[in-house]
């Protein structure tokens, strides 16, 4: 019968013909015969299979041998045995160098006919030797992908035991030099059938036995990581990665980060060729794992490794986003190399010539996929803008291509850019060695204590997060008239952008020391702010002089006279004016006074003078609160019973010598509706505004004193009697009279001074007043206006006014508290806490109300502390004092709201900043900040790799770390360890532990 089949099979008849023979071969075949038929019509059948160099003779040799293998089991059995498969397996089966390639193909025909025989066991212990033995040979993806398919259908043929690891590590190192051969549509969809064939069985191996999954990836790794072989691993090798659980990811990237045995050659090697993976078409979770391995070289600080490979990767990155396939991948990955490179604008500006035709591109595209990656584009396009900003030539072309896509808000960007940076990843071992801290997780800066300097430090960050004035002085143009001012901007700009958790203020305390200072001394906070205004405003006023002897040479441009002409930045942002009155109580006449001050310094009433507060609301209504003239008695003997005080306010000899006060009042009143509110308060009843709710409570029992007490104190009248009597000019003689404060002009920030520090004749020491005050959010400043404005003025505010008083409200938020710690002005220590109040709404619009979750997040408080950053409340600044009694409220800083006195200032606060908010800064700023960025990093990896070789240098016990509390590494930072030391071979995970 097998001659007939061969007859037949080999003759020239037409296929349907033969067809029809072999269909009745076939019945025949079902028939008993007998044993020697039987193999050599399997033989034949075999010869088919294996050789037959048609796909027709192929399918017939499949279908009879199918047949025998069912009505013939006896004798398929033992035809199909151990002998004739390792010599099959180990020589092939043909004439040599025709050898058939469908070998495994016809071994896993056979098996589903021998699976209950009794040669199963040894068939299948056979197949686990060579299937093994097979992949060490490197077989090309289509024969590794039969390979799969044979053990997928038959598991028992999947190696077991150490043999299995060795089995999914060889299979690795198989995937590694799979290469797609033609470019063809066909052949590359084939190619990646094999592959997740391949990486199918790897999972389905890694299911049922965990064990292997690791030394798996440990072979995964040596292979990306070998700088030995010429030709890079296939990008095939990411198919293995999207199957490994990502439960495992924290403890491999944190062992494999931690390995001193892994050269940084190869471990740039290794993440550079993760990052080829975005390519690969059919991979999941790949950009997780990249993004893990990144996050982890920062954790132990390894920035050069970073830098260099964000550097050279990135452009191909950003290409992948043109294919749909990949895209959602490579995007992920763009994002965190992008957010994460902030010391230095090299990578974006990489990027900037391919933006606007990738954006070109994927607008033609119009798809979900091209839509979604434009706006989170345009985000992280944004977020370079603001981080890196200050290039307008080469931003204009990018800014055109996304002008018609959504703008991120500034606090949308400071969020993405805080919590990506490569300074802001955790290390575990950060509190074992504080010199590896991260940024505060805050994202804000630090100042370094040099020695009793926390009364400058408390006062810059205060002026720091006045983000108004922030603003202004980054966007000042560079020039020598003002070298304070230049200081200023740089130690800003430094705050603004740096990497460091905290940096040194050096050189701006050396430029703005009082000369009668100290050194190492602790001083006043007051005087140190009072005088560094005073030097800023008499700068620029010199500048200004400049200004004049150009004018008069003709030097000086139009734009710059407007320029020179206006206000100093410290008149616009912190200058207000008072007018004080005197009345002569004989004839009533009354001079006045208008002063310029930046400072309202708020006495203590004495301990007998009681504070008047209306019905039982701890609020002062501006009604109550006004400064009114007293009417001159009847009755003079009235006037020994006078409740006046005698006061003497300090007064000001020039703008900012000894600036006059400037004050506030008391809380927005309940239900109370005002104008232009900022985004830290909306005009609503009290028991539904968190923010008057916080000022509410932050106001003192009936008995203790309050800022709104202090102001009313200083605004009250005078009386000017016995020594301190007044010399009246119309008189001619000294008279009796009263003196009143009133104020014509309120500035931008309002700037408080509690005076807490008298000096004590009888100890001939100055002593600290430690009476807890109670701080407002919200104050409200009685303003006088001239009377033809006073109409005007009320209806644009919508503020209640008693008919021809001339005073409006104008309202302040409070942004920033410093407090002393301690008993006396020469020792103790300087804090604040701050927060930045910006404007959500345009001038004289009422905002809309906001969402608590709105509102929680912009009360947001920070506590400064010289290099310690946290996050606080207002309920930590307002129950400072009741927690620690010496610690006590001392400078406050309150920002106005934008009202009809303050638009212009408030619009030319916003065009001080060109995008988001932020000015540009100029190039050598950014270049000198990115330089100190690189620095720091440098100095990051060099103390995490000296602290490396001495952990590495301990005994191998996994609990060695409990009893190492301290850093003792400090004595000696310097060791003979490289992290390169040490043997294990390339890619060597000899230390790896999970």
């Amino acid at each position: 019968m097998d001659k007939i089949l061969e007859a037949v099979v080999m003759s020239s008849y037409p296929n349907n013909v033969k067809q029809g023979l072999v269909r009745r071969v076939i019945e025949a075949s079902k028939q008993p015969m007998d044993s020697e038929q039987c193999w050599s019509m399997l033989e034949l059948c075999t010869k088919l299979y294996l050789l037959g160099d048609t796909k027709y003779k192929r399918e017939i040799g499949k279908e009879v041998l199918e047949v025998y293998g069912h009505y013939h089991p006896e004798e398929f059995e033992e035809f199909f045995n151990v002998r004739f498969l390792l010599s099959l397996l180990q020589e092939g089966y043909g004439p040599l160098g025709k050898r058939s390639h469908y070998v495994l193909d016809y071994i896993q025909l056979g098996l589903q006919f021998v699976l209950e025989s009794p040669s199963a066991n040894s068939i299948f212990s056979l197949l686990r030797i060579e299937v093994l033995r097979k992949v060490c040979e490197r077989p090309s993806p289509k024969q590794c992908a039969k390979i799969s398919k044979l053990l997928t259908q038959h598991p028992q043929c999947i190696p077991t035991g150490k043999h299995q690891v060795l089995f999914c590590q060889q299979l690795i190192r198989c995937i590694g030099q799979f290469q797609c051969v033609s470019e063809g549509e066909e052949d590359i969809m084939e190619f990646l059938e094999h592959v997740n064939k391949v990486s199918g069985l790897l999972q389905r191996i890694w299911r049922t036995q965990t064990s292997a999954i690791l030394p798996s990836l440990k072979e995964l790794f040596t292979i990306i990581s070998s700088t030995e072989e010429q030709e890079a691993p296939s990008n095939a090798l990411a198919s293995v990665v999207q199957f490994v659980p990502l439960e495992l990811m924290d403890g491999v990237i944190r062992n494999l980060t931690n390995d001193d045995s892994i050269t940084d050659v190869q471990m740039m090697m290794a993440i550079g060729r993760m990052i080829d993976w975005v390519s690969w078409p059919l991979g999941k979770n790949i950009d997780k794992w990249i993004i893990a391995l990144l996050k982890g070289l920062a954790a132990v600080k390894k920035f050069s490794i970073l830098i260099e490979v964000t550097l050279s990767k990135i452009e191909k990155v950003f290409s992948k986003l043109l294919y749909p396939i990949v895209r959602e991948g490579a995007l992920s990955v763009l994002q965190y190399m992008l957010l994460s490179f902030q010391h230095s604008h090299e990578a974006f500006h990489l990027l900037l010539p391919h933006i606007p035709r990738l954006v070109a591109s994927l607008k033609k595209e119009d798809s979900n996929s091209a839509t979604s990656s434009l706006e989170q584009l345009a985000e992280l396009i944004h977020c370079m803008f603001f981080r890196f900003s200050g290039f307008p030539d080469l931003y204009e072309p990018v800014l055109e291509a996304i002008k018609t896509l959504p703008i991120p808000n500034e606090d949308r960007i400071k969020h993405l850019l805080g919590q990506n940076a490569w300074t802001s990843q955790k290390n575990e071992l950060a509190c074992f060695y504080p010199r590896l801290a991260s940024k505060s997780e805050t994202g804000k800066i630090g100042l370094i204590n040099l020695g009793n300097t926390c009364y400058m430090n408390s006062i810059i960050q205060s002026l720091f997060m006045a983000s108004d004035f922030r603003h202004s002085v980054l966007n000042l143009t560079e020039g020598n008239s003002q070298p304070l001012m230049t200081k200023l901007q740089w130690l800003f700009a430094f705050l603004e952008h740096s990497q460091r958790p905290a940096i040194s203020p050096e050189s701006f305390l050396s430029a703005s020391w009082p000369p009668w200072f100290t050194p190492g001394a602790q001083q006043d906070c007051s005087e140190y702010l009072k005088y560094l205004l005073d030097r800023l405003h008499e700068e620029e006023k010199t500048g200004k002089r400049i200004y004049q002897k150009l004018k008069e040479s003709s030097l000086m441009s139009q734009a710059m006279e407007h320029h020179y002409l206006n206000k100093t930045l410290i008149e616009k942002m912190f200058g207000g004016k008072m007018m004080t009155k005197i009345r002569c109580l004989k004839c009533l006449n009354v001079s006045s006074r208008e002063e310029a001050f930046t400072d309202l310094s708020l006495a203590f009433p004495p301990p007998d003078r009681h504070i008047h507060r209306p019905g039982s609301s701890s609020v002062l209504p501006v009604e109550e609160i006004g400064p009114q003239f007293i009417e001159p008695p009847e009755n003079p003997s009235q006037l020994t019973g006078s409740p006046w005080v005698r006061r003497k306010p300090p007064v000001s000899r020039d703008l900012t010598a000894q600036p006059a006060p400037v004050e506030t009042l008391g809380f927005q009143e309940a239900g109370e509706p005002a104008s232009g509110l900022s985004s830290d308060a909306v005009g609503v009843d009290s028991t539904k505004d968190p923010l008057l709710a916080f000022g509410e409570q932050a106001c003192a029992p009936k008995d203790s004193r309050s800022v709104p007490d202090l102001i009313n104190y200083f605004l009250s009248p005078e009386r000017l009697t016995a020594e301190n009597k007044y010399h009246c000019e119309k008189c001619a003689s000294l008279q009796d009279a009263e003196k009143v404060a009133e104020l014509t002009e309120g500035p931008h920030y309002l700037i408080l001074t509690l005076l807490r520090f008298s000096f004590d004749p009888r100890t001939m020491k100055r002593k600290k007043i430690l009476d807890n005050v109670s701080i407002p959010v919200v104050l409200k400043l009685p303003v006088l206006v001239a009377s033809e404005e006073t109409e005007d003025v009320c209806q644009c505010r919508k503020d209640r006014t008693a008919p021809g008083s001339g005073f409006v409200s104008v309202v302040y938020d409070l942004c920033s508290v410093v407090v002393h710690s301690g008993i006396s002005s020469e020792s103790g220590h300087y804090y604040c806490y701050s927060r930045e109040c910006t404007d959500t709404v345009p001038c004289g619009q009422l905002p809309k109300p906001a969402s608590d979750k709105q509102l929680d997040f912009e009360i947001q408080w920070y506590l400064f502390n010289d290099t310690r950053v946290s996050f606080s409340s207002f309920e930590s600044v307002s129950n400072v004092t009741s927690f620690f009694p010496k610690d006590t409220a001392y400078v406050l800083f309150y920002r106005q709201r934008p009202g009809r006195q303050s638009c212009p200032l408030h619009e030319a606060a916003a065009e001080a900043g060109l995008l988001h908010g932020e000015p540009s800064l100029n190039k050598d700023l950014m270049e000198a900040i990115s330089k100190d960025n690189i620095l720091y990093l440098q100095e990051q990896e060099k103390e995490a790799r000296n602290r490396a070789a001495y952990i590495s240098a301990l005994p191998k016990s996994p609990l060695w770390w409990r009893d190492f509390d301290r850093d003792k590494d400090d004595d000696s930072s310097s060791g003979g360890c490289s992290p390169a030391a040490g043997g294990g071979g390339s890619g060597s995970f000899h230390g790896l532990v999970f």
